[in-house]
């Protein structure tokens, strides 16, 4: 393995990012020295990423911190609705992208540690997803109150607060509930976002006049771009791989002088290493090399263990952005350590490990 996943590591458990009772910071404030509040969504994409690294590592530590994500986030899960709150505020809300995030960080547990607390949660969220999510036609609701299960108000210039191919991200929970489960009505219901989804995403991009929200952008759509990755060989899926990396790929050189971000480097080259792997598009060797150089760029050499290890969430004309970001360092140490093992020929990861 290679020096930069272990310091990512040691920055997990050393940083203080992941809180004593097992929730993590959506990121800390090197401004202000501090983290800022809890967040269900991020503590699901750590809990992907202790598994990650688990898997690559083997130490015990990451099967610990882990196992205290899990606990978190089960105890967090709205007991009558199955649904799991946005923030620890006290508001009876759900985001239905956080929700899929948190059910594949859950299985992950259940996978790395065998608890069918940890499935059973998991599951739970994924049917309040279907029963809160859908639309009578064939749309389905971003954001729902579980106190009355009746969908919030959208805000088209959130896309988190909106529909949108990239909805697709979250939407791999189900995949991967029918796959632990066997139970096929959560592959139909991601089978119904995807064909949403292919319907809608040619016109995502740029869909702004200002060039760093066209990067901001670049990361939701690469959220549709690996939620095609379980159907990535049924044509229509490849023709969109294909196309998306392209545009992708062309924004991200134009734009990253002026504004970067690290997860937006990272989450392109994990789909093309993977969009590679099933054959659905041949890697681009020299822009993989590409984004990797960039991606290393972005990990911190301070000394501080609040910082040290940790990936930078952006720059701006190479000045670093006040944020030490948990999920920009799940995305860059996955998507730098998939491309060590792509070059020295070893298997990629199982999809369900994808961050």
């Amino acid at each position: 393995m290679s020096r930069q996943i272990l310091r990512a590591g040691e920055w997990f458990v050393r940083s203080g990012i992941q809180e004593s009772n097992g929730g993590v910071a959506r990121y800390y404030r090197t401004d202000e020295h501090r983290n800022v509040p809890v967040s269900t969504e991020i503590t699901g994409y750590a809990l992907s990423g202790f598994a990650y690294l688990h898997s690559v590592t083997g130490e015990q530590r990451y099967l610990d911190a882990a196992s205290r994500a899990a606990s978190f986030l089960a105890a967090a899960q709205e007991p009558f609705s199955g649904c799991i709150p946005f923030e620890m505020d006290g508001r009876d809300i759900a985001y239905f992208f956080d929700s899929g995030i948190i059910v594949r960080g859950l299985l992950c547990a259940w996978r790395a540690l065998g608890d069918r607390q940890y499935l059973a949660s998991a599951a739970s969220i994924g049917q309040s997803m279907i029963r809160g999510g859908f639309d009578s036609g064939s749309d389905f609701h971003p954001v729902i109150n579980f106190d009355a299960m009746h969908p919030e108000r959208r805000d088209p210039s959130r896309w988190s607060r909106d529909s949108g191919c990239y909805q697709l991200k979250a939407a791999m929970a189900w995949w991967d509930l029918a796959e632990a489960t066997g139970d096929h009505t959560y592959r139909a219901a991601y089978e119904r976002v995807l064909d949403y989804s292919l319907r809608g995403w040619t016109t995502f991009l740029p869909g702004h006049a200002e060039r760093p929200r066209v990067m901001d952008r670049l990361h939701a759509f690469l959220y549709f771009l690996e939620g095609l990755l379980p159907r990535a060989n049924e044509l229509r899926c490849t023709l969109a791989l294909c196309e998306g990396i392209r545009r992708t790929a062309a924004y991200l050189r134009d734009i990253a002088p002026e504004f970067a971000r690290s997860d937006v480097f990272a989450q392109l080259l994990r789909v093309r290493l993977y969009a590679d792997s099933v054959g659905a598009l041949p890697l681009d060797r020299e822009a993989a090399a590409f984004e990797a150089a960039q991606l290393a760029e972005f990990q911190s050499t301070e000394a501080e263990p609040r910082l040290d290890g940790g990936y930078w969430f952006g720059r701006t004309r190479g000045k670093w952005l006040p944020y030490m970001n948990p999920v920009s360092t799940a995305f860059a140490m996955q998507a730098l350590e998939l491309w060590r093992q792509h070059e020295e020929g070893a298997a990629m990861a199982p999809l369900h490990l994808l961050i």
